[in-house]
């Protein structure tokens, strides 16, 4: 990455991991596949946060966490997710400082993992970051496909079949591939609009139903714990934390697009710590608004869209919870868009260091449309599309498929939590001298709490929400995750296992 001042500086080797660029051939090769930087330091933090948007998430998932717990659940569960993901906010933001890339995550890992080992657990943890990005795409088009199909049930009584809702979704895929390809590098303003319409929204939603909405008390606000999950209240409100790991959903993104963005070393940390503090701001106020609205737990139960409800009667307007819904479809068309921008980078990032099949191609850069990845954005494109195609087949494989992006993306973050760990964070892989230090004892207290933070995940995220468990409400996450992993195995054994090799670039210091 260049200097702030713009003197030229010498290029050194950091990590291991980094393959020499000595030849004229390879450097010529490594400036070909540079994108263009002109993400300024505003446009990377407004769309750090707006991919995960906090009290977006809430509203759209609350209904787990109200299965789970009530109020207290829905209330208390904030702190505990941004405690979690507040620690690997830390642990990534120190990283980026040093490495700036567009691998992120499985850059880090590759770059301090045993030099035996780090083709191999930077290849797990890159495939498990590009996978969970991809569902996390899929996720964002069916929920928007639900919203947009609640307001013609509720105005038409129309019910949409499950090929409906595909149609829908996939039609939001193809719009914003289409803007991705052609209109994405013209309108680097779409992030900033995009960041106030959804924090005006947040405002106005949050006040019109606490100004016209019929309140509960304080008391059962703050004290109620009612779970109708089955589980015992611990393992109620673990499970129910599911809807609160969507505030963060996509936290890495300004990471995949640091090779974009001006004085990257710098603005990238700032923008995951940014992320952290109004996510949370955002998503507790939210929650907290919310619940003093419900009218109670079972009125909202079985509704398509919970939260539609919900603003109809907290608001007395129909109409008024109809208008927050439109922009709410506005907003995550938007993240559509934003997500298959960061998968897109992502994927271009692994292929680049040769870890797909086909890596000549989904490496290459259309110089016509701006040095953007657009292999790599069809293959997303392409990607979600096949996603997509579960839910015809069984909505319980589609819900299971999309209940592992939380938890594969933050094993991709305690993979390098791990290895900074395990190399006692020395100098060598973490210097003194960075754009974005916090003290060592916080350091130290982030990285294991990014460990812990995935192991809470792996255990309750895979449990099933309700008792007693039934074939329709199984969670199948083990067995998607198992499903996951052989495609990762076939890849690695059948290609990335003699071609791939890491971050292959330099990094100027």
């Amino acid at each position: 990455m260049d200097q702030p001042d713009g003197n030229p500086s010498d290029k050194t080797e950091l990590g291991h991991a980094l393959e020499s660029t000595g030849s004229e051939s390879t450097q010529q090769a490594v400036e070909l596949t540079q994108p263009k930087r002109d993400i300024g330091a505003f446009q990377i933090i407004a769309l750090g946060f707006n991919i995960p948007n906090s009290w977006l998430a809430v509203a759209v998932a609350f209904s787990t966490a109200l299965t789970a717990g009530g109020p207290v659940s829905l209330i208390y569960g904030n702190l505990v997710i941004t405690a979690m993901y507040g620690s690997a906010a830390v642990t990534l933001a120190e990283l980026a400082s040093v490495y700036p890339t567009a691998g992120g995550q499985y850059h880090f890992a590759s770059i301090m993992a045993p030099k035996r080992f780090n083709k191999s657990i930077s290849y797990v943890c890159g495939m498990i970051a590009t996978v969970s990005w991809i569902i996390c795409s899929a996720s964002v088009c069916s929920v928007t496909s639900l919203c947009i199909a609640a307001i013609a049930e509720f105005y038409n009584g129309f019910q949409a079949s499950a090929w409906q809702l595909f149609l829908i979704s996939q039609a939001l895929n193809v719009i914003s591939l289409l803007y991705n390809l052609f209109l994405l590098k013209k309108t680097h303003w779409i992030h900033d609009a995009a960041f106030f319409l959804t924090l005006a929204t947040f405002v106005s939603v949050s006040v019109v139903c606490l100004a016209r909405g019929d309140k509960q008390s304080s008391t059962w606000l703050w004290t109620s714990f009612e779970s109708s999950s089955g589980w015992t209240p611990v393992v109620s409100f673990f499970t129910g934390l599911t809807t609160h790991a969507y505030m963060f959903g996509g936290l890495d993104a300004t990471l995949h697009l640091a090779e974009e963005t001006l004085d990257a070393s710098r603005t990238v940390p700032k923008a995951l710590m940014s992320t952290i503090g109004i996510g949370f701001f955002s998503g507790f106020v939210f929650s907290v608004a919310m619940a003093y609205c419900l009218p109670s737990l079972d009125v909202l139960a079985n509704d398509l869209v919970p939260v539609y409800k919900l603003w109809r009667i907290a608001s007395k307007s129909d109409t008024a919870g109809t208008v927050f819904l439109i922009i709410i479809i506005i907003i995550l068309t938007y993240i559509i868009a934003a997500t298959q921008q960061t998968t897109s980078r992502l994927l271009w990032a692994l292929a680049r260091d040769r870890g797909l099949v086909f890596s000549s191609q989904f490496a290459k850069l259309s110089p016509k449309l701006g040095d953007i990845p657009m292999a790599a954005l069809l293959l997303d494109a392409g990607l979600i599309f096949v996603c997509g195609c579960i839910s015809l087949g069984s909505s319980a494989a589609f819900n299971a498929l999309v209940g592992v992006f939380s938890l594969m993306q933050m094993i991709s973050f305690a993979i390098p939590a791990a290895l900074l760990i395990y190399r006692k964070r020395s100098e060598k892989v973490l210097p003194r001298k960075r754009a974005f230090k916090v003290p060592e004892m916080v350091g130290w207290a982030c990285n294991v709490g990014t460990i812990v933070a995935a192991v809470i995940e792996t255990i309750f995220f895979t449990f099933p929400t309700v008792l007693p468990v039934t074939g329709s409400n199984m969670n199948y996450a083990a067995v998607v995750l198992a499903i996951i992993a052989i495609v990762m195995a076939i890849n690695w054994f059948g290609f990335a296992r003699k071609h791939y090799q890491g971050p292959r670039i330099e990094f100027a210091q």
